[in-house]
């Protein structure tokens, strides 16, 4: 899984990729101390985390000359996706630096969160708080040998915009998580920079998301030509009930507290009570998408919701959407001799059609990959639930991230430049199928190393 494989889509791409049938599919919708540190104990696990923060730092700093102003690619350049940054992966990445509670981290972090703010300030066209999909952050030559030539400062000093790609949407959840992120530095620096960005974007939420349709909630947000979508998705509403909150309690305005009831309450209505999960979202603000369901829905409202009412969505996940990836799976790409367990990434990636490539220059899925940055998110909600048996499982799933940071992706480069060895997560062990339209891949990836660290430690990104 090296080499050019063309475009290799995140689920964040979805705004940009044309909105086709697949966007749409997507948008409506040992013992318990051992495992806490990982298989292998405090000192490996504790190494493990040093190596991850690392490739977050080399990430980050694989363009020097292009100056300090500066993001965070989020794949390997082998994944085809050049130097595309992410806006949801840049703000996970402020999360884990904080989240390590080093100098260095909270330096980074701040370098990125004033990042967030320039492209706020400076963008190409609007001057109304909203962020992009994705930027870029390097220059490189696209498949149909026409250069980027900027890096994420072009020379008039405006934000550059991932228009090959056609990442130039605003989502609501990428918003979110960037306003969860600047929220995140305000209390930590108590500078009022970072606050004020914050609220310019929940403020863009909600002029552009609030809908009166019988499910409420917040819409989806809008594609490139800023033409509003219809959808509305339950993990968007629940990061606006963290990021709402936190605005509520930072700024003393209790307006924002009217928010995020709106949120929370769109987020209940997509409560299955007789299976215990959380349905996807809806296309129409009436109807209730049904499937495919998918496993953030699940663990994200367990960190947000801050209630024990929809636990049994955990173990929905962990026994639902459990994989095991091996060498003997069909298309797995695991070295011989190599297992991984974990989650998957809904229920329709369990039954992807093997035969099949998942997309357009992209290989066939197997069905038993384990997608590390859900299987992070299942870790860290198991061990904020700490039910019986839960950090032992948590354990387990940690330590198979971390033989898989030590293990799988290796020889990547970012910008051209070599990583720390054995530094960051792929985003999946094997190539698999989303049941959205897109697929995740064995790159290395800024978000799902982010989550590991926060699963490490301990760290809840959706706590108001």
């Amino acid at each position: 899984m090296t080499g050019r494989q063309g475009r290799a889509f995140s689920r964040r791409t979805l705004i940009g990729a044309g909105l086709g049938a697949g966007a749409a599919v997507f948008a409506a919708a040992g013992s318990g101390a051992a495992h806490a540190a990982g298989a292998e104990g405090p000192a490996v696990a504790g190494s493990a985390r040093r190596r991850g923060h690392a490739f977050l730092a080399a990430a980050m700093d694989a363009r020097p000359e292009l100056g300090d102003i500066r993001l965070t690619q989020s794949y390997t350049d082998q994944a085809g996706l050049f130097s595309t940054a992410f806006t949801y992966d840049n703000a996970l990445a402020v999360l884990a630096h904080l989240a390590v509670r080093t100098r260095d981290g909270e330096r980074r972090a701040v370098a990125l969160g004033d990042a967030l703010l320039y492209a706020q300030i400076h963008d190409p066209v609007y001057d109304d708080g909203r962020l992009r999909q994705a930027y870029n952050v390097g220059p490189y030559v696209f498949f149909d040998g026409v250069p980027q030539p900027d890096g994420f400062v072009r020379a008039d000093g405006t934000a550059n915009v991932g228009t090959q790609f056609g990442f130039t949407g605003t989502a609501v959840g990428d918003m979110a998580w960037a306003g969860i992120a600047l929220s995140a530095l305000a209390r930590r620096t108590g500078a009022r920079r970072f606050l004020a960005g914050a609220v310019r974007i929940g403020a863009w939420i909600e002029r552009t998301g609030r809908t009166d349709e019988p499910l409420g909630g917040y819409k989806f947000g809008v594609d490139g030509a800023d033409r509003k979508l219809p959808f509305t998705s339950t993990e968007h509403n629940t990061d606006l009930v963290c990021l709402f909150g936190r605005l509520a309690r930072l700024t003393g305005d209790r307006v924002w507290l009217e928010r995020q009831a709106r949120a929370r309450a769109f987020v209940r209505r997509m409560w299955e009570p007789t299976g215990g999960f959380f349905y996807t979202g809806t296309n129409d603000g009436v109807t209730v998408n049904t499937s495919p369901i998918p496993e953030d829905t699940q663990t994200w409202t367990y960190l947000a919701l801050d209630t024990r009412s929809y636990a049994r969505s955990l173990d929905w996940a962990a026994d639902e959407l459990a994989v095991t990836d091996h060498a003997d799976r069909p298309n797995s790409t695991v070295p011989a001799g190599q297992t991984y367990e974990g989650v998957t990434f809904s229920s329709a990636s369990l039954l992807a059609d093997e035969d099949a490539p998942i997309a357009e220059f992209q290989p066939k899925p197997d069905r038993n990959g384990v997608w590390f940055e859900g299987t992070a998110h299942l870790a860290l909600a198991l061990r904020e639930r700490g039910a019986r048996g839960d950090e032992a499982r948590a354990g387990r799933l940690l330590a198979s991230a971390e033989r898989a940071q030590d293990l799988l992706g290796t020889g990547q480069t970012v910008g051209d430049r070599p990583l720390p060895e054995r530094s960051g997560l792929v985003s999946a062990s094997s190539p698999l199928d989303t049941g959205f339209g897109f697929g995740y891949y064995p790159y290395r990836h800024t978000g799902a190393t982010a989550w590991y660290l926060l699963a490490a430690t301990r760290t809840n990104p959706l706590r108001v």
